[in-house]
């Protein structure tokens, strides 16, 4: 600094020297000593040709503060003293600025990720509640009407006993759900193939271990008069068949080798032959083998009269199911709406979808050890678990946990009042696991919950009875969630849009929940607002179909004409 000062002293009493060029000078090398500056300059002057020129230009392009600062110029002088006190003035007004903003940048730095947790308990700040929490838009529900039924008008076409091709046996397979479509596909295939349809049996499934018979859940008569105009159906073997164990055994009276979602077609040239040929025949196995997109018209619309009309319920699960709906309006002093939540979270479904889950490695091992037995042939080592789990989780084939589910609810704006239906088995974890959701909406009940124990033991001798009340309870709610895929939940949305696209079905996008669910970064009101963009279109609202739709979710086009 002695250096620079003394070269600057020098600068101002040199003879001849004009201010404006002492000031040229010393901004030519404010931080240098002559020396120096002379040595450097002798090394550019190849470089180039004039210096003082450049870095005057450079240093009278800044602003006046920088600049009397660069050129160390006296502050004491009239013509700087202008600079710094914008320069001062300047910084105090940024800092005043930043004292003001360290709340708000403490608070982000420190802020919970999306809800905060307390053992196992979540907190999530509260969210406004939008207008059409419990209902879709009138306007966007209205322009559809269910025409499934057959017109007054309408001719029968059934033809006499005796002119039909023969009679086909199938057995609906698995639970109550999938046995139901497997009925309405069989009544499909009787009309293509213009045959006679044996009342279908349930098959005792090795989940289920259920013996339910047909009539000990569905209203026989109702099923087989609201369809006579359709198909012909009778409720046993015919008495002239008088091998009936071979129905069930024998090769020879069973048409195997249907592939999945096969076309009408394929009856006629497959299956058709061999009904006239044999006179009866089973199907075997029938679940999914009657396609969508690859059928007449006419046989979709049949296929949702019989799933949403000609199916009943015995009236004893009707009221009973009755019954479990008014309780869930009436458990406050006034009558409130009530949502319906399939919670798919069972040992089952988690071992089934190889998906990662929060838990204890004790838990982990034990559900490894799970998968190892009941899938080996997926399992394998198990080396490749982790990438897969992975993989479906980005790609939303993963169920919800029930802490996931509360915190989308919340999201969405419904309170901590919400009056929650599960429709669940036994979730894989306990209360532990569904402890946030219990947290967040303590208003959370099951039909155990809500009837007596006679009440409850009247329908425990058939699984499927128990099944049918959750369905019926589910579909008579104001707002129903899905968790997971499943027959359960399309058939629930599917019978909903039928009814009147007012009632609203949620179905959570699960793949972008899972990204935002891994944003460190993500905010409350970002989730929020993210929760809400990707949830518009999915409350159940008209779609239009496309190649390869799921009829049972989506009856819009065959089943639904405009209003």
């Amino acid at each position: 600094m002695a250096e620079l000062r003394h070269s600057g002293e020098r600068g101002r009493g040199a003879p001849g020297s004009s201010p404006l060029k002492r000031e040229d000078a010393a901004a030519a090398t404010p931080f240098v000593s002559s020396s120096v500056a002379t040595s450097d300059r002798d090394l550019d002057r190849d470089k180039d040709p004039h210096p003082h020129r450049a870095t005057s230009a450079f240093l009278l392009s800044l602003p006046p503060p920088l600049r009397s600062l660069l050129s160390l110029e006296d502050p004491r002088s009239p013509s700087a003293s202008f600079s710094y006190r914008i320069l001062i003035a300047f910084l105090s007004f940024t800092f005043f600025l930043l004292l003001l903003s360290i709340p708000s940048i403490w608070k982000h730095l420190n802020g919970p990720y999306i809800c905060k947790k307390e053992g196992i308990t979540l907190h999530c700040p509260p969210t406004k509640e939008p207008p059409s929490l419990w209902e879709n838009p009138y306007a966007a529900a209205t322009s559809w009407k269910p025409c499934a039924e057959r017109l007054p008008n309408e001719i029968s076409d059934v033809p006499s006993e005796n002119d039909t091709s023969g009679y086909i046996f199938i057995h609906a397979e698995g639970g109550l759900n999938q046995q139901r479509i497997a009925i309405c596909n069989a009544v499909a295939v009787a009309k293509i193939i213009n045959a006679t349809l044996i009342l279908p049996v349930l098959k005792q499934d090795q989940i289920w271990k259920d013996q339910t018979k047909f009539e000990d859940i569905f209203d026989v008569d109702h099923f087989i008069n609201y369809l006579k105009d359709d198909v012909r159906i009778v409720r046993d073997i015919p008495d002239w068949f008088t091998e009936k164990t071979e129905l069930f055994t024998s090769i020879k009276r069973t048409v195997k080798n249907i592939p999945k979602y096969a076309s009408a077609q394929f009856y006629i040239d497959n299956v058709l032959p061999r009904v006239k040929e044999k006179k009866i025949m089973s199907l075997k196995p029938f679940v999914d083998r009657l396609g969508y997109d690859n059928v007449p018209t006419e046989i979709n619309r049949l296929r949702c009269r019989v799933n949403y009309h000609a199916l009943k319920f015995l009236p004893d699960i009707d009221e009973m199911a009755d019954k479990l709906a008014a309780r869930m309006r009436n458990r406050t002093s006034g009558l409130n709406p009530y949502m319906a939540l399939h919670l798919r979270f069972e040992k089952g479904m988690v071992g089934l979808s190889f998906c990662d889950f929060v838990g204890t490695r004790e838990e982990k091992a034990m559900m490894a050890t799970y998968r190892q037995k009941e899938w080996p042939r997926r399992y394998k080592n198990g080396s490749h678990l982790w990438q897969l789990a992975l993989q479906k989780r980005k790609e939303g084939r993963c169920p919800l946990e029930p802490g996931e589910v509360a915190v989308i609810l919340r999201a969405m704006g419904y309170p901590r009042e919400t009056q929650i239906y599960v429709a669940s088995g036994q979730v894989y974890g306990g209360k532990n696991r569904m402890a946030p959701l219990r947290n967040m909406f303590p208003n959370l009940v099951t039909k155990e919950e809500l009837a007596s124990k006679e009440e409850i033991d009247h329908f425990r001798k058939h699984v499927t009875s128990l099944a049918a009340l959750d369905f019926l309870v589910c579909l008579k709610s104001d707002v129903f969630v899905m968790t997971h895929g499943g027959n359960f939940a399309k058939l629930i949305i599917g019978a909903r849009r039928y009814m009147g696209h007012r009632l609203k079905s949620i179905k959570p996008d699960k793949g972008v929940m899972s990204k935002t669910f891994g944003d460190p970064y993500m905010g409350w009101a970002s989730f929020v607002e993210d929760v809400a963009i990707t949830h518009q279109t999915r409350t159940g609202l008209p779609e239009e179909t496309f190649p390869n739709y799921d009829l049972w979710e989506n009856p819009l086009t065959p089943c639904m004409c405009r209003a």
